[in-house]
């Protein structure tokens, strides 16, 4: 699994990027997880930061994610990604 973490380095990116690695942690997974912080990259994937893309789908983007929602992106629930404007 590879997963990346999009943001400039706001406490909202930095945060994004603790939970994604406290969730893997929690539920065991291993995967590749890369903080993005270049605009260009960023904006090649998504108009607002945070984000959170998972083997190159975006999950999330905007706010910051809940962590009640946090594991079952990680787990592959196919749960549909949240959107937030």
């Amino acid at each position: 699994m590879k997963i990346k973490v999009l943001g400039p380095g706001c406490s909202f990116c930095k945060k994004l990027h603790e939970m994604t690695l406290n969730a893997l942690a929690e539920l065991d997974i291993a995967a590749e997880v890369e903080h993005v912080n270049d605009w260009k990259q960023i904006l090649s994937y998504i108009p607002a930061t945070p984000g959170l893309v998972i083997n190159e789908k975006v999950k999330h983007y905007g706010k910051p994610l809940p962590s009640l929602e946090r594991p079952a992106y990680l787990g592959g629930s196919g749960q549909p990604p949240i959107i937030m404007d």
